[in-house]
């Protein structure tokens, strides 16, 4: 199984920015946007976002954290086999406002569908918009991204990894040959 780097620490910050400008950009004012991450790396995403929102804008914006364990349809569930469940923390209304989901990759769409179910069930945003750091493609459902940190092309025989430096120690995004 071999590994190659083909996203390093500067080129993630820019793709980062680039989201966050499209964020602006596309918007009349901030005032009604959240962030929500989807565990785990989607939050860290998240934050960094807000905080060059919080730069450029001037303005906090309310950043969640959402877990989807229990909305996945591919945890296959035993008697002998629980799935971990990790709290969410959206400590604030989504009501009307629109949420942006943050996650680090999208492949197949069925993490975004989880998290769908997961928003509707807290409450009835006003919208709800997609960005992710990385779309490697082979969508299985009618999904896609609204902001796209990077679009990298990958064979069913390739994964991505991402790793970000609040959680793995560094920030990079590698492809993975599986056998």
């Amino acid at each position: 199984m071999t590994e190659k780097v083909v996203v390093d620490d500067m080129t993630m910050k820019r793709a980062l920015t680039r989201i966050t400008y499209e964020i602006i950009e596309r918007h009349k004012g901030i005032d009604d946007i959240v962030l929500i991450g989807i565990k785990t790396r989607g939050i860290y995403l998240a934050n960094r976002i807000a905080e060059r929102l919080k730069q450029l804008e001037g303005k906090d914006i309310p950043v969640g954290e959402l877990d989807i364990t229990l909305y996945r349809d591919d945890n296959h569930v035993n008697e002998h086999d629980t799935p971990e469940v990790h709290a969410s923390n959206i400590p604030f209304s989504i009501e009307d406002k629109e949420v942006i989901l943050v996650d680090d990759v999208i492949f197949t769409g069925r993490t975004i569908r989880a998290a769908l179910d997961a928003i509707m069930d807290i409450g009835r945003p006003e919208k709800i918009s997609l960005a992710v750091l990385v779309d490697r493609g082979h969508r299985e459902l009618p999904i896609r991204a609204d902001y796209v940190g990077k679009n990298i092309p990958t064979s069913k025989t390739e994964q991505i990894i991402v790793s970000v430096e609040e959680y793995d120690g560094k920030d990079e995004i590698k492809i993975k040959q599986l056998n």
